[in-house]
């Protein structure tokens, strides 16, 4: 393992401070920011909130899986509507934030926020913000924890609990 220098240390922290600005001037500007993660060796991309508990106390979130285009306007949505008083239960089916094919929420065990809300860190150096996972099924329905879900679904879209599975609610009994 090489030493990291001054100068790498020095650009690293002038690059951290760069995104942190950018962060609070698109919270600023569209009430949050959305930070888009592309897929990589190990796994799926993500995208993610960042300033919608500062801003709006309503907890940041993430999704798994889709494509950035999509990521981000399903965020948008859910702060836009979080922000202006409505509340997202674990484990309810929502049906109007994509046409045809319904949403859940699950709450985010905090175990997975260094990896899937890394940039928010700048924001809340602690990781004191509350976080939940829009989690969506295939266009079929089938949704990651159903045993007919297509092969790799639940790897490509994985439930951010500890255990890994929907934990706020029970599928198939309370939740979908």
């Amino acid at each position: 393992m090489s030493p990291v220098s001054a100068e790498t240390a020095e650009s690293t922290l002038d690059g951290e401070q760069q995104l942190r600005e950018w962060i609070v001037a698109q919270a600023q500007q569209r009430g949050n920011a959305v930070i888009a993660v592309p897929p990589d060796d190990n796994g799926a991309g993500y995208a993610f909130t960042v300033c919608a508990w500062a801003m709006h106390e309503v907890p940041e979130a993430v999704v798994v899986g889709l494509p950035t285009q999509l990521a981000t306007v399903l965020l948008d949505a859910y702060v836009d509507r979080a922000a202006t008083g409505e509340r997202f239960q674990p484990g309810a089916l929502y049906h109007d934030f994509f046409e045809g094919v319904p949403v859940t929420f699950e709450k985010v065990a905090p175990g997975h926020y260094p990896e899937f809300f890394g940039s928010a860190f700048l924001v809340y150096p602690e990781g004191d913000f509350p976080a939940l996972q829009i989690v969506v099924p295939t266009p079929d329905g089938h949704w990651p924890w159903d045993e007919a879900a297509p092969e790799g679904f639940a790897q490509w879209q994985p439930v951010l609990t500890v255990s890994g599975a929907p934990e706020s609610w029970t599928p198939g009994l309370d939740g979908p």
